[in-house]
């Protein structure tokens, strides 16, 4: 019998780049029984042993770090000169941090002390741990969750996008690498009524989905009724608000780059800019003469700076975002014959900056996911935070400004899972990452990242 296969289409060229069978409900059987059984002794094993056995996966990673940033460029398109930084930056960071502050997240919990009694609470594993993980930040999306979930004696089975089917699999083969055991951590390509099968398998104790807020409906879907934790980070149509303190040509160059680096595919990627009167002009003036420095081209060559986007589906999505704006009465500041590789009908987009904006527009109210920005002019701060809450979404918001009384002022009042001063597009493994309405719930990175991975259990023994 044939079984079917998914295609992983370069962005790059169009060419198939991978070609996967997808896995069938016997192999997901096969997959669920050995996690369920792995993870019994995995759970006994010692912290420092799970310690060492993730470090030397990050090390084995950054070994292969070249032909891993390759692979990467030609399933979803990032220029090279960045892709290696996914790995040596954010994959390396997080995975270290959160190993290093797991003896703290996950030691007992100690109460108030009470003769004749010994209390406390001992955060157990949950068991097996589902994650489902973007094409976008392929490695840095799924670290997240996979290491502290390894870390706390959970095992993890992983179904990555079709997009970048491959990081499935260096991850597989940098655990084994690593001596990690078997059945701790797995991966299937599967397709979506094997994944919801999944979800809803009871030997399932926790699902962590990243993705479309399209997406995560479905997952609750599939876990409704389970009983089982559910994570989701979802999209965004993240604000930057420059005050007219604010450092402009800091700020424009920071906030080009927050808008469109990795061709603006990022659920944290600056999607709209409020910018108070008295420095609009000249910040607007600085942000197109920025965009202009990009290069959009192959991202095989070491000079560009911006690459496709994903798919022609997703380019030609952002086009009419743009068109309808314009028809709108929206101003394009960037004529696209800068930009000699765009190119309607495949993924190549130039960059574009629109003004003469506002609210009754779809580009600055539905999540683009591409390198388009809409600029706004505001009067004071009270505009502005209306302005940035008045969005489906809340995954972050970035303030420009040298006062940061006013950032923090500004911050209690932004409805956002994460508030920045003069900073923006950038997870610190250090604070929560965590999004508030449709940018989904859960908490993942930093110590309150392992509480969703674990389950608390009371001791309470008295003694005679």
């Amino acid at each position: 019998m044939t079984k079917t296969t998914q295609k992983t289409i370069s962005p790059v060229d169009g060419r198939v780049y991978a070609e996967r069978e997808l896995a069938e409900p016997e192999e997901l059987e096969a997959a669920l029984a050995r996690a369920a059984k792995a993870q019994k002794a995995w759970a006994k094993t010692s912290l420092e042993e799970r310690m060492r056995i993730v470090t030397r996966m990050g090390e084995v990673m950054l070994g292969a770090v070249e032909e891993v940033a390759q692979e990467l460029t030609w399933q979803m398109g990032r220029p090279i000169r960045y892709s290696p930084k996914e790995i040596t930056g954010g994959f390396v960071e997080r995975a270290r941090y959160m190993t290093r502050v797991a003896p703290l997240a996950l030691q007992d919990v100690p109460v108030e002390e009470l003769p004749g009694f010994t209390r406390f609470i001992r955060r157990e594993p949950l068991g097996v741990v589902l994650v489902l993980a973007p094409w976008n930040y392929p490695y840095l999306t799924s670290v997240n969750t996979i290491v502290p979930a390894l870390l706390a004696g959970n095992v993890v089975l992983l179904k990555h996008s079709a997009q970048t089917p491959l990081v499935a699999e260096r991850y597989a083969w940098a655990f084994q690498e690593a001596g990690l055991p078997e059945g701790v951590f797995q991966y299937l390509h599967m397709d979506h009524d094997l994944v919801a099968r999944a979800i809803a398998d009871p030997r399932v104790a926790f699902v962590a989905f990243t993705g479309s807020v399209a997406g995560g409906r479905a997952v609750e879907r599939a876990a409704a009724g389970h009983f089982k934790g559910v994570a989701l980070e979802l999209g965004g149509k993240d604000p930057a608000y420059v005050r007219s303190d604010a450092d402009l040509e800091f700020s424009a160059v920071n906030l080009v780059d927050g808008a469109m680096f990795n061709s603006g595919q990022s659920c944290c990627g600056v999607e709209r800019i409020y910018v108070q009167e008295a420095i609009y002009e000249p910040f607007v003036e600085a942000f197109v003469a920025e965009t202009l420095k990009l290069k959009l081209g192959n991202p095989l060559d070491l000079e560009t700076t911006l690459g496709p986007m994903v798919r022609t589906e997703a380019a030609e999505f952002v086009r009419g975002q743009i068109a309808e704006a314009v028809a709108q009465g929206a101003k394009a500041l960037i004529d696209p014959r800068h930009f000699p590789a765009d190119a309607p009908g495949t993924p190549y987009l130039a960059p574009q900056v629109l003004v003469n904006v506002h609210h009754g527009m779809r580009i600055m109210v539905e999540e683009s996911f591409g390198p388009v920005v809409g600029i706004m002019p505001v009067k004071s701060d009270e505009e502005a935070l209306a302005l940035m809450n008045d969005s489906p979404y809340g995954l972050t918001a970035s303030i420009w400004s040298r006062d940061e009384g006013a950032a923090l002022a500004l911050g209690e009042a932004i409805e956002t899972g994460t508030v920045f001063l003069n900073r923006c597009d950038y997870l610190d493994p250090a604070l929560a990452w965590t999004g508030v309405k449709e940018s989904g719930r859960g908490c993942s990175l930093s110590v309150l990242g392992y509480e969703q991975l674990t389950r608390p259990k009371s001791y309470h023994l008295r003694r005679l």
